[in-house]
């Protein structure tokens, strides 16, 4: 299956680099690229893209952030990739707030990168390790001492997975993508997905972001 994709970047030398990772690249089509969010709010919708990948920092006006949180609702359809240089934690979580899919950072290996958009399309919810590790971070929570009442949240879930399934969601908590965790575990991505499917299920949430904030109970 075709994945389209597009690019929303100010800087026309890195919007450049990433046309091409699109163009040559088998399995995905470029349907648009823009330079700003006001363009990008116009042109966006009539291109239909699967996927856009969208900087943070458009330069003077609207963030790509802002983007994202006026077309989301929009087009809930749409899938949207932050795509930036930015580690701070306000910035991934306003960003996944406004209803952003996957956050990766502009130095991911163009590999890396196709793989974090094929994943992203076909259900996942993408990041970059970094990011994840922050993402935990933020939601770590201490564990009840010896007086607490009872199991605190990560206790809870790991009670409903099997083993093999609180493996993978370690994993992915991690910022892993299916292709890699089926490398680390010696399965196939298709045994992955169907494991995250599942997972997903028992915990009663739709991609990774949820996954990790029930884990750790916020």
């Amino acid at each position: 299956m075709t994945i389209s994709v597009c690019i929303v970047d100010d800087n026309k030398d890195i919007r450049s680099a990433l046309e091409q990772i699109i163009l040559m690249a088998e399995g995905y089509t470029l349907a648009g690229s823009f330079s700003d969010a006001e363009e990008a709010f116009m042109k966006i919708p009539a291109a239909k893209p699967d996927v856009v990948l969208m900087d943070i920092n458009l330069g003077d006006g609207e963030s790509g952030i802002d983007c994202v949180r006026q077309l989301k609702p929009l087009y809930p359809e749409i899938l949207f990739m932050m795509c930036t240089i930015y580690e701070e934690d306000e910035k991934i979580f306003e960003a996944l707030k406004a209803g952003a899919n996957g956050y990766i950072l502009k130095k991911t290996a163009p590999a890396k990168l196709l793989d974090a958009l094929r994943e992203l399309h076909e259900g996942g919810a993408p990041m970059s390790s970094q990011i994840a590790r922050k993402v935990v971070n933020a939601f770590q929570v201490n564990p009840p001492d010896a007086a607490g009442a009872g199991p605190g949240p990560a206790a809870k879930t790991i009670n409903i997975l099997s083993n093999r399934e609180n493996e993978i969601l370690q994993l992915l908590a991690q910022g892993m993508l299916y292709k890699e965790i089926a490398a680390r575990l010696f399965i196939s991505q298709e045994t992955v997905r169907k494991h995250v499917y599942h997972i997903y299920e028992k915990m009663h949430v739709n991609n990774r972001v949820e996954a990790i904030n029930k884990f750790y109970g916020r």
